[in-house]
């Protein structure tokens, strides 16, 4: 899907359908205060899990699909549909809604959430939302400095949401640590600057498709990402220590963490990940066999030329 061919109701912020109209515009910080409960007894409950766009983070899949007990591929292929992340080229997932049921997601029931515990990271933004002035921007290797990014919080109100009519107070630190947002927000940073990183970029440059393939693979499928590590020539090809394998094998979070510096490697030239010397001077190799080659048959085809027409070869060339 294109992005012209997307409607605004389903263009993105954090994964959750939004018309900018509904954004209040006021800047919140922390410490700002908000008026705002859902719960059974709201007039409008579960009436914001209908007709929405959730797209989902590596986080997010790996959660619904232990929380499930089901593989990667069998989630995906059963409850998500495949999508480009906004305004990129990044293919990506967004979950599969109920057309029979006025597209509503397909975890929820009238009396609620059936994986609320682990629900997609969209879901717990709302109705607090976040904007960061420089992910996506400047260097992503060696003296990169993300602390200083520029964060500051909005509410999203829409017309449908008696929540704001609740007289539960919070500040935002609350209900964010409430919503269990911080752990979230810790978990799909690094995915994330990928993506605005990517996004920074526009349309000048795209992806090529085994990018895409990788970028795909490594985002949606941990197991088949562990097992392109441990069985292909991965690691006889990049230099990662014993500690780091052993988490690889036996952490989903750690390889998944492991999966983005990967992907910043790949896809940006970001540091932290080394190549063996020796696969280096392999391709170098490689590369200038190629070269030659292509020289020997450029010569080749110039003699071919030259004696179709009974003309004379240049002696350097002989």
């Amino acid at each position: 899907m294109s992005e012209q061919e997307m409607s605004g109701k389903e263009k993105t912020l954090f994964g959750k359908g939004l018309n900018p109209s509904n954004i209040l515009p006021q800047k919140l910080t922390l410490d700002s205060k908000i008026k705002f409960r859902c719960h059974p007894d709201v007039e409008c409950f579960t009436a914001c899990c209908r007709g929405i766009k959730i797209v989902l983070t590596p986080y997010d899949i790996l959660m619904l699909k232990n929380r499930l007990g089901l593989p990667a591929h069998e989630f995906l292929q059963e409850y998500t549909t495949p999508v480009y992340l906004e305004k990129t080229d990044m293919p990506g997932v967004a979950l599969k809604l109920r057309e029979d049921d006025e597209n509503t997601c397909p975890f929820v029931t009238p009396e609620g959430c059936t994986v609320y515990t682990d629900r997609p990271s969209a879901c717990r933004y709302y109705p607090v939302g976040m904007a960061d002035f420089h992910e996506g921007q400047g260097s992503m290797g060696k003296g990169a400095d993300h602390k200083d990014e520029e964060k500051f919080f909005f509410i999203v109100k829409e017309d449908h949401c008696k929540g704001f009519k609740e007289d539960k107070e919070w500040t935002v630190a609350e209900w964010r640590k409430d919503q269990g947002v911080d752990v979230r927000d810790e978990m799909n940073k690094e995915w994330l600057r990928l993506v605005m990183r990517r996004k920074s970029f526009g349309h000048q440059a795209s992806l090529s498709e085994q990018a895409k393939r990788m970028f795909f693979m490594t985002s949606t499928d941990l197991d088949h990402f562990r097992r392109f590590v441990l069985e292909s020539s991965f690691l006889d090809t990049y230099i990662i220590d014993d500690e780091t394998v052993e988490k690889i094998k036996n952490d989903d979070v750690e390889l998944m963490l492991f999966s983005f510096k990967y992907l910043a490697n790949a896809l940006f030239g970001a540091e932290g990940l080394s190549i063996r010397e020796d696969k280096i001077q392999a391709k170098v190799e490689e590369i200038k066999q190629r070269q030659d080659d292509s020289v020997t048959d450029s010569i080749q085809a110039y003699k071919d030329i030259k004696a179709a027409r009974g003309e004379e070869i240049d002696p350097d060339l002989l």
